[in-house]
């Protein structure tokens, strides 16, 4: 009887060696005569222990990392096969107090199966959602969504119960149903983790989403520089044609659900959902004017739900589980869980998903185990490159929509950036303008326009010059920009820029009495 290894397949593990280790591992056993099952699974979003093996025992799976191509014979030397001690040993996976510590809801099988097998999907509760949603009425579906509490989880965090409903209300003969995967934001990789890791629970998703609305077309558009991540989608929906979990005949209910991937051009402005709705119709990504909402006129005119990766793959636990399991996460009006992604400037970056509630703190330090420097951490920028950037005085703030608001600030998409004390914070108010700039789709002149003029006052700022006119100019400007944009790529780049004068007046030359005033 062959024992079963895993390595991850997720792109980050691969990037630090795990398709050698996996190779290395397989060569090695051969040698020895031992009967093996390597399995490439997805990550269990512990990267500094990447790339991180498992072992299938009696008593559960065993963990070593990070394994490097050289550490594999005296792996076999070790017996790790059946959970022998080595240096790079970590007991049991579920009992590393980094993964312990989780509710794990949407990511429940990531780094358990593997990914493009339907059968593991299935054996660990996949697919009851769908099943559930065959039995009762698109009402009752969209009912269980609103009922969750189950807000967007790509930014705007607008209830997705209201966006079905609006669909499922508006008569059409076409609808359709978009996964916006255009990832883009700097520190987030929680929806690549997904499509890598667990893609069918995005399948499940989205196919539940278009027998709520009635919507018989979906598309995943996905950012181009993911090519993993399109590799085993293709494969995992391949595979869930052939099952009958996708076509015309969706497990013999007589309804359709079609999907298919279409690649990006690497326009960060496409993560907006109208932009990305132009460059799906084969235009160019410019974003559109609202009215009308996507969800009575969007691709091709039609009624169209757009939803982010983690709110399509939050929608199968929904269904299996019912909407009042999931409101159960968390406080307030954030429900549920997130998945917080943790880079920068920290000793343990990853991924955790977490119910809303857990403070910046607690994350930054009980999971992200403070600075990879050992230096203090002065500012964390949450929800990607337009979030606010917070002080350490702000770390005790719930991660919970409306309290990141009170502070003038954005959860966002769950991404967060630690940097220490070394930092230059007047230097990541120009990287924000200089970003917006870059990335305008140009189409209204407060944010083609006010981008440069913002880089060309910030650079006067940072080489102190005539500080009285500037940093005046520099409030008005994003004034401007934060009011009188089209969408929210200008109307947010004033978030970090002022965050950082407001909060580290010292590093753009003002004192703290002078900025106040």
């Amino acid at each position: 009887m062959s024992i079963t290894v895993y390595v991850p397949c997720d792109s980050s593990a691969v990037s630090v060696g795990a398709n050698r280790v996996a190779n290395a591992i397989t060569q090695e056993a051969e040698k020895r005569g031992v009967a093996i099952n390597v399995v490439r699974n997805g990550s269990r979003g512990m990267y500094w222990l990447e790339p991180m093996v498992e072992v299938a025992t009696e008593n559960g799976r065993i963990a070593y990392g990070a394994v490097k191509t050289s550490d594999v014979a005296s792996l076999f030397d070790a017996d790790f096969l059946n959970g022998g001690s080595h240096a790079l040993s970590l007991g049991l996976t579920e009992e590393i107090p980094y993964f312990k510590k989780q509710q794990r809801l949407t990511f429940a099988r990531v780094g358990i199966t593997d990914p493009v097998s339907l059968e593991d999907y299935i054996a660990h509760d996949g697919y009851r959602g769908l099943k559930n949603a065959l039995e009762i009425s698109q009402a009752d579906i969209v009912k269980h969504v609103s009922d969750s509490g189950l807000r967007g989880r790509g930014g705007a965090a607008f209830p997705t119960g209201i966006k079905w409903n609006t669909v499922l209300n508006t008569p059409a003969d076409q609808k359709y149903i978009i996964c916006n995967a255009d990832e883009g934001d700097s520190g987030t990789f929680s929806d690549r983790m997904i499509m890598e890791g667990d893609p069918f629970v995005l399948i499940e998703g989205m196919t539940i989403a278009g027998l709520a609305v009635s919507a018989t077309q979906g598309y995943i558009y996905l950012r181009i520089e993911y090519p993993h991540a399109f590799e085993i989608l293709n494969t995992a929906i391949a595979n869930a044609y052939a099952a009958g979990y996708l076509g015309d005949d969706v497990q013999g209910s007589g309804r359709a659900f079609h999907l298919e991937v279409r690649q990006g051009a690497g326009a960060y402005v496409c993560g907006e959902e109208t932009s990305l709705m132009e460059s799906l119709e084969g235009k160019r990504g410019l974003v559109r004017f609202k009215p009308p909402l996507p969800a009575i006129s969007g691709l091709f005119g039609k009624p169209t739900v757009v939803n982010n990766v983690i709110s399509l793959a939050s929608v199968p636990i929904i269904l299996d589980k019912g909407g009042d399991f999931y409101r159960d996460f968390g406080m307030g009006r954030s429900r549920g869980t997130l998945p917080l992604q943790l880079a920068g400037n920290l000793k343990h970056p990853g991924l955790v998903e977490l119910a809303f509630g857990a403070t910046l703190r607690e994350v930054l330090y009980d999971f992200g185990g403070g600075s990879a420097t050992g230096k203090p951490i002065r500012a964390v920028q949450v929800g990607g490159p337009l979030g606010a950037y917070l002080p350490e005085s702000q770390f005790d703030t719930p991660l919970d929509y409306e309290a990141f608001a009170a502070l003038w600030a954005v959860v966002g998409h769950g991404g967060i950036v630690a940097f220490d004390d070394t930092v230059d914070m007047a230097e990541m108010a120009k990287y924000s303008m200089e970003f917006c700039a870059a990335e305008s789709c140009g189409k209204c002149t407060p944010c083609r326009i006010g981008s440069t003029r913002g880089y060309e006052v910030m650079d006067e700022i940072v080489n102190k010059r005539d500080l009285d006119k500037n940093i005046p100019l520099l409030r008005s400007l994003c004034d401007t920009m934060l009011n009188s944009s089209l969408c929210a790529l200008g109307g947010m780049t004033p978030y970090p820029v002022l965050s950082a004068l407001n909060h580290f007046p010292e590093d753009f030359g003002v004192s703290v009495e002078h900025n106040a005033a």
